[in-house]
């Protein structure tokens, strides 16, 4: 960590100089997306006046395109470092627009997406967890190597790879091939996602799933469906808080795995380290949403909330697109890009087939 001007070596930045530190990346984030929400409407009210039908492209879109040619443009100058700090508070706010999201999810909307929807859940993570073991193999990548993209391809993406990275003690050059893999490819299944969608004719429902069975990082999750409808981003974000909660038992699988492998005992507590893996915000999600269901929030309050909401999701598109660094993914390697490549379209076609079917079998979902 970087030390404070005027510390000792190694001792941690005060409070007031991290913020500081934050506030350049901060303003960049709302200089992305506020301009990028008047652009939207912007759009709108001119066709809306000269009778014009012009393609209906939400913030989520203009925010992510703007993000990406300006961190692109000002990674190739050498000029992103001074934002860095402040651009990776997206995730943050990915996490504070999850919790208040829950305010649109009352108890039984959850409880709907029951056994049918959560068997699918299961089924992805089998399929892509066991495809991703045996593409690794059979494409001579190391056993690390091949676990991180494992756990990163079923569970959460870049968040499973990091929280897997120190229980396995993988390197970091596995942990950073693992995650660009992941990366780029969440990049290209945010455009192509909608794209099938609407070629399909599909439901919101059906779409949000299948969003939040196939795509890896919950921050593609939520903009591939926002970009679909605002439905279909609820059904999206709620399979994926799903997939999210395996986390912690996932990583102390895998931790075992090793750990017997090199003929050791996996020390400390298992039910500690599966609760430090646990994403938190998964808990803020459904207590927002038991409130929700209480009826303790009223019309407006659940309006302001779901504003909120959207403002925490914009700066977070706004942060997707300016990490999205073209050059620096393609540094990453070849073969645990197609070992990710293969993996995800196989999931996503597995993933598809079995919502169109649970969606004409077991009724509209």
């Amino acid at each position: 960590m970087v030390s404070a001007v005027g510390a000792l070596p190694g001792t941690p930045a005060s409070l007031p100089t991290r913020v500081a530190r934050m506030l350049p990346g901060l303003a960049l984030l709302v200089a992305i997306g506020y301009p990028a929400k008047l652009t939207e409407g912007a759009l709108k009210a001119y066709g809306q006046a000269h009778h014009v039908a012009l393609p209906n492209i939400e913030y989520v879109l203009w925010a992510i395109a703007l993000g990406l040619i300006v961190g692109n443009v000002l990674g190739a100058v050498g000029a992103l470092r001074i934002f860095a700090p402040g651009i990776d508070t997206y995730e943050f706010f990915l996490k504070v627009g999850i919790v208040l999201l829950g305010s649109r999810f009352l108890l039984v909307d959850i409880a709907k997406m029951g056994g049918l929807a959560l068997g699918l859940v299961l089924v992805e993570f089998v399929i892509a967890g066991g495809l991703m073991v045996a593409l690794g193999r059979a494409f001579g990548l190391g056993p690390k190597l091949t676990a991180l993209l494992a756990v990163g391809s079923s569970v959460c993406g870049v968040s499973a790879i990091i929280a897997t990275q120190g229980a396995i003690e993988a390197s970091d050059e596995d942990t950073s091939y693992a995650m660009g893999a992941i990366l780029a490819l969440g990049a290209i299944g945010l455009f192509a996602f909608p794209a099938i969608g609407h070629a399909l004719h599909m439901g919101d429902h059906p779409f949000g799933l299948w969003v939040g069975l196939a795509i890896d990082n919950t921050a593609e999750v939520t903009a591939a469906g926002a970009m679909y409808s605002d439905e279909a981003a609820k059904w999206a974000v709620l399979a994926k808080t799903a997939r999210n909660a395996t986390i912690g038992f996932v990583v102390l699988g895998v931790a075992t795995y090793f750990a017997s492998r090199a003929g050791k005992t996996l020390q400390g507590s298992r039910a500690a380290l599966v609760w430090s893996r646990f994403p938190k915000f998964v808990l803020g999600f459904l207590a927002v949403s038991a409130l929700a269901s209480a009826h303790v929030f009223g019309k407006p309050q659940l309006t302001a909330i779901a504003n909120l909401s959207r403002w925490a999701f914009l700066l977070t598109f706004a942060g997707v697109g300016l990490k999205t660094n073209f050059v620096e993914l393609k540094k990453q390697g070849l073969r645990p890009l197609l070992v990710g490549a293969i993996g995800e379209v196989v999931i996503a076609g597995v993933t598809l087939g079995a919502v169109l079917i649970a969606d004409a079998v077991g009724g509209p979902l």
